[in-house]
């Protein structure tokens, strides 16, 4: 029982030096948009995971289908919308407007195409979306499965 009360009263003062530690400051070249994260980008990445992961592990295709619709809506809306200051540039819009193509097309292809040609183009967006997004992480910071 004594152990117990130990491990309670560790438990809150941890939960206390967490809660009252100091927050990392966002540097300001990333405040543009109030933070530094980029809504659109992670919007896009969560349809894609649930898209892309079933067919890399298992070939499975389904999700992808079940999310082409979303995955158009997403690209098309964040090709329109404005950039943070420091991926907005002429490279990053091309991108972004390549992607927006890119589902619109994989979008069209899933009313009537075999699974090679739908998984090639699942690929190739997927490894478009990652260019996306080491250019935002500064190409440094790669993105595992």
């Amino acid at each position: 029982m004594n152990n117990l009360k130990v491990l309670t009263l560790a438990g809150f003062i941890l939960m206390g030096m967490i809660a009252c530690s100091r927050k990392n400051e966002t540097p300001k070249n990333e405040q543009s948009l109030g933070s530094d994260e980029w809504a659109d980008m992670d919007s896009f990445h969560m349809i894609m995971a649930e898209s892309f992961h079933p067919f890399s592990d298992s070939g499975n295709l389904q999700p992808a289908k079940e999310h082409a619709a979303a995955m158009e809506e997403l690209a098309a809306h964040w090709a329109s919308a404005s950039l943070p200051d420091k991926v907005n540039n002429d490279d990053m819009k091309s991108r972004l407007n390549e992607l927006k193509i890119s589902t619109a097309n994989f979008n069209t292809l899933v009313a009537d195409s075999d699974d090679k040609v739908l998984g090639d183009s699942l690929t190739k967006i997927h490894d478009l979306f990652h260019h996306i997004m080491e250019s935002w992480h500064g190409g440094g910071e790669h993105h595992t499965h």
